[in-house]
């Protein structure tokens, strides 16, 4: 498989790179998306406003939290910035507006996911979701994978702790920043007035939407689909509004072939290397409707072709762990996957 550097340079526009702290210019967007969480939060915690401000205020920061999930899976692929130590610091921050730390996402993403989708060995396959109530598959898959990611990731961080320390340590401060940044909030909201309910509208909520919404949007994008097909295995969304807040993640095909890729050069790839080979029907305009039509009315689980999602006996999941990093074939710095220490 060609490298992300080399695919990036096969796709790279006029003016996309720069020669300042960022690979990409296009990055300005997610560092500026970042800020703003911070700036919402502060705002939640120091203007005083009616319940239906704080409402607002707070399903506004949901949203940048989530928007921020996604930037943290596109810096997991692809770094932001250009200097190893600027994108470590990066980690930290993207792991307070996301309420998890940035590197757990590349055992239970990068290397599970990626590399094994739609298997027993993806613990976010989605034929795990068996209710014939189609609303409640992608409503629930979150807490159906749950489980198992955390518990991958724990066994997976035990062993990176001596096979790749470095990715143990940043790990850790990621960790160590949340923890300090959910003590710190908590101390302000319940201290000198006792007002606890900052803390859990403006922050704990935020995080657990983020948590949530990246992880569901995986059935979107997976269920149905052809996991076996080189270009079928995954649902694309081409509408301009959602691809500018969520960084391009809409076109998700391309991104499953070239991990690597950076977020801006996925439409052009997307264009050139997919669209002619896949099933146009896997290549949706809006979101939003095709979200209506899937969960609400009609609301059947359907294949991309138009078909019903048949569903065969229930599947055990399979260890990737133990065939891949105890033998020493994956690791927490695999740039097939784009898995970036």
């Amino acid at each position: 498989m060609a490298t992300s550097d080399h695919i990036d340079a096969k796709y790279t526009h006029s003016g996309a790179r720069t020669t300042g702290l960022l690979r990409y210019t296009a990055d300005r967007r997610t560092v500026g998306f970042v800020i703003t969480y911070f700036v919402l939060v502060t705002i939640g915690y120091t203007v005083a406003m009616p319940w239906w401000g704080s409402a607002l205020l707070c399903a506004a920061i949901c949203f940048l939290s989530f928007f921020c999930a996604v930037a943290t899976h596109n810096t997991v692929h692809a770094p932001v910035f250009r200097n190893r130590t600027h994108n470590r610091i990066f980690q930290m921050l993207l792991s307070l507006t996301y309420g998890h730390p940035v590197s757990m996402f590349v055992p239970g993403h990068n290397l599970s996911h990626h590399k094994y989708m739609q298997t027993p060995k993806d613990r976010m396959r989605t034929d795990k979701m068996r209710f014939r109530w189609n609303l409640l598959n992608q409503l629930l898959f979150n807490f159906a994978v749950g489980g198992a990611i955390f518990k991958d990731n724990y066994e997976y961080a035990v062993l990176m702790r001596t096979r790749k320390p470095a990715w143990y340590r940043q790990l850790m401060l990621e960790l160590g920043a949340y923890a300090a940044f959910l003590a710190i909030t908590l101390f302000v909201s319940v201290w000198p007035t006792f007002e606890i309910w900052k803390f859990l509208v403006f922050v704990v909520l935020p995080h657990q939407y983020a948590v949530w919404g990246i992880a569901g949007i995986n059935f979107v994008q997976h269920d149905g689909c052809d996991g076996d097909s080189p270009y079928n295995h995954s649902r694309n969304f081409t509408g301009k509004l959602v691809n500018w807040f969520t960084f391009n993640n809409g076109f998700h095909g391309i991104h499953h072939i070239h991990a690597g890729l950076h977020w801006s050069l996925t439409p052009a790839a997307h264009e050139k290397e997919l669209k002619p080979f896949m099933d146009p029907r896997l290549e949706q305009k809006s979101l939003l409707l095709f979200l209506f039509k899937q969960y609400i009315f009609p609301g059947k689980r359907m294949r991309y072709d138009g078909t019903p999602v048949v569903l065969g006996p229930p599947r055990e999941d399979e260890p990737w762990i133990d065939g891949g990093v105890k033998s020493g074939t994956v690791s927490a710095d695999d740039s097939e996957y784009g898995a970036v220490v």
